[in-house]
């Protein structure tokens, strides 16, 4: 049997690039099989070592840059005693100059004259420690290769080092050539380990007042060549879930460049994903139960699960009273499989991490409210 179409537009999109001087690595395909560990969807659930469950998690970006390794095991027992399942890192960590610090982690060097993968010890050895202590605790990871944000460079990054290519970086071929470069770097390294929940091809990606085809066509192409590339882990847009159409809202409207319809039926990515935050977005906290019910029913019609992968509003506006009601909400509609809030915090041997007013600290009443409860109403209904 040939590749499916989506699968050979992205191979043969390597291959182009490849062919006129791009580093891009042209891969084989992969067989899939699937072994015991193995996260999956069973229609709009997830499956994992045969059970389908609704799954709880938790974001906590900055765990692969610590480079203290008891640190790292502080927060993945903290996880796994609390009875959270996924665990949202980044896994990119991009630069356009090579930090003079040897204690400061980065992943990719991004240059016209040659960019560079660090694989050393503040480098991808930092996530090599972050994936194996994960897969020893059952703790499932979602990974995305690059942010839509500035934060760890992000897509301007790319910009910076290779130009916009006179469009936008979803189109942008020499960016594109280096981002494919990493993703097989990334995928292949890890495409062994049950520990991987799914990958991500990016954090939060937009595209302001642009076509939705630009990140239709790129999501499309990139999700079939990670699938080629690895056949056994689910593969995700990582998108807020922008773009319903169904609401007065701007988060519902195709601004943002992303139509969440649309996006979700593309064979290749297996589940969609959805962010809440009302207080950044300058909406009403009103607004978050058809929202949440609005994703749920999109999910539902196209046969796959969605993920509410983000959620918050400051402490100021009371983490427990505003985000225990979207818990509840999450758990009971049918077609949302699975939450984790931003952001886990906890105590690391340098003192507290970060507090972007959205942690939830864990062993705090917060904590008790909206993990240790959480769970406990999970467990007792599934």
């Amino acid at each position: 049997m040939g590749l499916p179409p989506s699968l050979f537009t992205s191979v043969q999109r390597a291959e182009d690039a490849h062919n006129s001087g791009l580093h891009v690595p042209v891969v084989q395909r992969r067989v899939s099989s699937t072994s015991a560990g193995f996260a999956s969807t069973n229609g709009s659930r997830f499956t994992i070592d045969g059970q389908v469950q609704y799954l709880a998690g938790t974001n906590a970006y900055w765990l692969p840059f610590l480079m203290n390794n008891t640190d790292v095991d502080l927060v993945l027992d903290q996880i796994q005693a609390s009875g959270l399942t996924v665990l949202r890192i980044w896994g990119f960590n991009d630069v356009n100059t090579v930090p003079s610090d040897p204690g400061t982690v980065w992943f990719q060097y991004l240059s016209s004259t040659g960019s560079v993968i660090n694989t050393g010890a503040n480098g991808l050895e930092r996530l090599d420690y972050v994936v194996a202590a994960a897969e020893k605790r059952g703790i499932k990871l979602i990974v995305p290769f690059v942010n839509n944000w500035n934060d760890y460079g992000g897509m301007n990054a790319y910009t910076t080092a290779f130009g916009t290519g006179g469009s936008t970086w979803y189109k942008n071929k020499r960016a594109q050539a280096q981002y494919l470069t990493y993703i097989t770097t990334l995928v292949s390294r890890y495409a062994a380990s049950p520990s991987i929940f799914a990958w991500e091809l990016a954090n939060e990606p937009r595209c302001m007042f642009c076509s939705t085809d630009d990140i239709y066509n790129w999501a499309a192409e990139t999700s079939a060549f990670v699938k080629l590339l690895d056949p056994n882990h689910m593969v995700t847009l990582g998108d807020e879930g922008m773009g319903l159409t169904s609401g007065v809202w701007l988060p519902y409207w195709l601004i943002y460049g992303t139509d969440y319809w649309r996006n979700l039926q593309i064979q290749t990515l297996d589940f969609g994903t959805f962010h809440v935050y009302p207080t950044t977005w300058a909406v009403p906290t009103s607004f978050v139960p058809t929202w949440i019910t609005s994703h749920a029913e999109k999910c539902r019609s196209a046969g796959k699960p969605c993920f509410m992968e983000e959620y918050g509003v400051p402490t100021s506006s009371g983490h427990c009273s505003i985000e225990k009601p979207w818990q509840q909400l999450a758990f009971q509609t049918a077609g949302i499989a699975g939450d984790a809030f931003w952001q886990f915090g906890t105590v690391l041997s340098s003192g507290r991490t970060s507090d972007d007013t959205f942690t939830v600290y864990y062993n705090t009443e917060e904590w008790t409210c909206l993990v240790t409860d959480h769970i406990a109403t999970i467990d007792s209904r599934q």
